[in-house]
């Protein structure tokens, strides 16, 4: 009872309309013609709700609110998994986001999962593209600092300020990330003139 109110406060209620005609399977004596028609708009709505489940789990993670971005986030990695298959590479930013909500609720160990599925579609998709590398070195980075391991936290932290670098310019927001959470990193281990010079980065 308590999973499915938890679910439904998070995003069953907004969704809830939209899966009907999801879940609906289409009449056996179609034309082909109908039939392409109806998978074309099963896999626009399917995509309509990635992309709404996606965006409520985010605002709720952005909002401090982790454990009402888990149900959100599943959603966007279930029907992403429908959409995309199990291997895609558009599976990265769902997996990456219940990472961070994981991590959020102190769940290290299922954070740990989601962010192992994640490298390992990056490791295995030659053509994945920095912006993609980069958000998973940030969540490893991010991963790292909440465990408590700093150093391995710089290390992907800096490979992540590398490929935004590389990616958008030295100067970019996109950098501007990576140098902040770096800066939380080494305010956390006492060492402020380069925090402080981080932080004036930023």
């Amino acid at each position: 009872v308590d999973h499915q109110k938890a679910d439904w406060v998070s995003i069953h209620e907004r969704i809830c309309q939209l899966l009907i005609p999801i879940r609906t399977s289409l009449p056996f004596l179609l034309s082909e013609k109908e039939r392409k028609h109806g998978t074309e708009q099963l896999v626009k709505r399917q995509k309509y709700i990635i992309d709404l489940t996606y965006s409520t789990a985010r605002e709720f993670v952005l909002g401090g609110k982790h454990k009402e971005a888990i149900p959100a986030a599943l959603h966007a990695l279930r029907f992403s998994t429908e959409v995309y298959g199990s291997n895609s590479v558009q599976l990265v930013p769902a997996y990456l986001l219940l990472a961070e909500a994981s991590t959020g609720v102190g769940s290290l160990t299922e954070a740990s999962k989601y962010l192992s599925q994640a490298q390992w579609i990056v490791l295995t998709t030659p053509d994945c593209g920095a912006a993609v590398q980069c958000k998973l070195h940030r969540s490893l980075g991010l991963f790292c600092a909440a465990d408590g391991n700093f150093e391995q936290a710089l290390f992907h932290l800096a490979n992540d300020i590398y490929l935004a670098s590389s990616t958008f310019g030295l100067k970019s927001v996109e950098a501007s990330g990576g140098y902040f959470h770096m800066a939380n990193v080494f305010f956390r281990q006492n060492k402020m003139d380069v925090a402080n010079s981080l932080y004036a980065e930023v």
